[in-house]
């Protein structure tokens, strides 16, 4: 999240909280009065022909100022700087909390916008479980999990921008071997630990209000990807942030994998029952998935079919099982039924 906090900053953050909390709000508008200002307290010195917005926030706390800056001939010409520079701790939060709410509905709606129109199977929305208006009704989920579930990660975000994860900038720190490896750590131990939060979510006495809200959508289309109880979502996104803290992971990498796993989690809601591929003994895909939805204790897994089978909780995709096949059988049903009506 660093690497997106610190692109925001270079191409909009600086100038939007130079705006909202400028540097002159907060020192006298002469650069020749430097015995004015208080550079070691929070305690503003506001000049006296200040506009209204600079007197109102010249009240908000801020870190020292350095003399550099007070002193510069800039700030009476009212040039573009924050009295809240970047790695002060509430600009990084509230900056983290933006950027995480923007980009997890960009991430929604483009990717699972995409799968819906181009690889889930409409003909799924004719099935006898599929509820009326469940596309819209997945989407307002999605929506009202999102805040909370922005406040439950802000920590570990918060924590990696401030240099507590083991990220890594140069790939001569650990070479190409641990680079290629670390891909598939990153994998195997996400889905291992999700796998086991999962399952604990169907246990009985959380399942009901947890991961229930989930289960809902028995039929699911992509945008049931999110749509989860808030504390369901964050409690199976904790693998994929601890990770970095136990392992050293590329930082380029990571952001590229953070934006896979979203992906995948959109990818597998889209009740495809392809069966008879090669991989499918190996990976958990949404054949997979499709079958976790339907029967609920099965296939708890996020991107492979060992953990179920350790726990034996291993389904095997089946061509008999596709939930198409009762989407044809409605529909014959129905044609049955109006031929009956004519005659």
């Amino acid at each position: 999240m660093d690497i997106v906090l610190t692109l925001a900053d270079d191409w909009v953050l600086d100038r939007a909280w130079a705006a909202l909390l400028p540097v002159s709000a907060f020192t006298t508008a002469s650069a020749n009065a430097p015995s004015l200002y208080n550079v070691s307290s929070h305690v503003p010195i506001v000049a006296s022909h200040s506009s209204a917005w600079s007197q109102l926030i010249s009240h908000i706390p801020h870190p020292p100022l350095p003399d550099d800056l007070l002193t510069s001939p800039l700030v009476a010409s009212q040039t573009i700087a924050s009295a809240w520079p970047r790695d002060y701790f509430p600009r990084q939060v509230i900056s983290l909390l933006v950027l995480t709410l923007i980009g997890i509905h960009l991430l929604y709606f483009v990717f699972a916008g995409l799968s819906y129109q181009y690889i889930f199977n409409h003909e799924m929305m004719k099935h006898p479980r599929f509820l009326p208006n469940q596309v819209k009704l997945e989407i307002q989920a999605s929506l009202k999990a999102f805040p909370m579930m922005t406040l439950y990660t802000l920590p570990w975000f918060v924590a990696e921008v401030r240099g507590h994860s083991k990220l890594y900038d140069n790939v001569s720190d650990y070479g190409w071997p641990y680079f290629f490896f670390s891909i598939l750590f990153f994998l195997v131990f996400t889905d291992y630990c999700i796998y086991w939060i999962h399952r604990g979510e169907h246990h009985p006495a959380c399942y009901k209000w947890l991961h229930k809200p989930h289960h809902k959508w028995l039929i699911p289309t992509p945008f049931a990807s999110h749509a989860f109880h808030p504390l369901d979502g964050y409690l199976q996104s904790i693998p994929y942030h601890l990770f970095i803290f136990l392992f050293p992971l590329h930082r380029p990498l990571y952001l590229a994998l953070f934006v896979f796993v979203n992906f995948w989690s959109i990818l597998i809601h889209d009740s495809d029952m392809i069966t008879g591929h090669p991989l499918e003994k190996i990976i958990n895909g949404p054949a997979h998935h499709t079958l976790h939805h339907l029967y609920f204790t099965v296939n708890y897994g996020q991107y492979f079919t060992w953990a179920d089978r350790m726990g034996k909780s291993y389904r095997q995709p089946r061509s008999e099982l596709d939930p198409m096949l009762e989407v044809k059988a409605a529909e014959a049903a129905k044609a049955k039924a109006a031929i009956g009506k004519d005659l």
